[in-house]
């Protein structure tokens, strides 16, 4: 009997030690498992486009600088969800400070994520609606002082928004063994706007945008050619439809990933997040971070080309860096 109470509970020689939520053996195995190789996969596929971007010379252009700044993001996303595995038996063993520390840093780093996706949406934008300005508007300089600004602000928000936690760690703690922070309930709309609905809707705009430029330039070339060779009908239509199919894929799996974490926030009188009973919605909000290298470099033809030579070692030859991957 004791060794069964003992299993029940986080800290079985103390008395207001949480109880372990009870979840069949298979069950729990299995959630061990998904969310292992999600952080496994997140923290190695950014790591390979950190390496590409920074070690590659031809890599090092004003697009690239943003994908390096959401693949680091999204990298310490990867290792962060290391915690929300422990925290899946619904016991922290790090310690009250440690568990809003790790709050601070899980909401700086999934803010650079969003603002770097923004900062990506408005290079796009500018590239394809603008062409001929925008080696004059979108230099290394300028993207990499709003990068800056991006890690700056995050940092400095979410510690604002955190700070009431991070003086008394254990002020919402009702038991040892839980990691939990509440946020007052006008600060979380405000987050959830500056987090959420801000991002979205300039990414959601401006990718719309894109792809009604796209479409038409599409069009406008089918027009032109269309009398010289009717063939050419059926090949514009299907690169309408294959701008269509990226850019939704971009907009659908960002609102899939990041919808449920947000809504979840505004269910009380104020917005308390548990990471042991949000596991679920927490780790979609997660795999964003694991889907963006597919996205945004997986489809580049010198990702696979860097990623060649770096699973080859070749990277460690003298002046590698200086290898035609473009």
């Amino acid at each position: 009997m004791e060794t069964l109470e003992g299993t029940e509970v986080c800290f079985p020689q103390l008395n207001n030690s949480c109880r372990k939520p009870m979840h069949p053996h298979f069950e729990a195995r299995l959630i061990y498992i998904l969310l292992s190789s999600i952080s496994l996969l997140t923290a190695a596929l950014n790591l390979l486009v950190i390496i590409s971007i920074s070690h590659f010379k031809q890599l090092h252009t004003p697009t690239n600088v943003l994908l390096l700044s959401l693949a680091v993001s999204d990298f310490f996303v990867g290792f962060l969800m290391l915690f929300q595995i422990v925290l899946i038996d619904g016991c922290w063993f790090f310690g009250d400070l440690m568990c809003a520390v790790y709050y601070v840093l899980d909401f700086i780093i999934t803010s650079v994520s969003v603002g770097s996706m923004v900062l990506i949406s408005i290079d796009r934008y500018v590239a394809i609606c603008d062409p001929m300005h925008y080696s004059t508007k979108i230099t290394m300089r300028g993207v990499t002082i709003y990068t800056c600004l991006c890690w700056a602000c995050s940092v400095l928000y979410n510690g604002l928004l955190i700070k009431d936690n991070l003086k008394q760690p254990s002020r919402h703690i009702t038991c040892l063994g839980e990691c939990v922070i509440v946020i007052d309930y006008v600060a979380g709309l405000f987050d959830l706007f500056l987090s959420f609905i801000g991002p979205v809707t300039v990414i959601v705009v401006l990718y719309m945008r894109v792809f009604v430029v796209a479409v038409s330039q599409a069009q406008a070339m089918r027009s032109h050619i269309a009398a010289v060779q009717c063939s050419v009908k059926v090949t514009a239509k299907k690169s309408e439809l294959k701008a269509a199919r990226t850019l939704g894929v971009v907009i659908v799996m960002f609102l899939l990933c990041l919808c449920p974490y947000f809504c979840v926030t505004l269910t009380g009188q104020d917005t308390m997040l548990n990471a042991s009973s949000a596991a679920f919605v927490i780790c979609l909000f997660y795999f964003n971070s694991c889907l963006n290298p597919l996205i945004y470099a997986f489809f580049y033809p010198w990702f696979r080309k860097s990623l060649k030579l770096i699973v080859t070692l070749q990277i460690l030859k003298p002046d590698s860096c200086e290898s035609n991957v473009l």
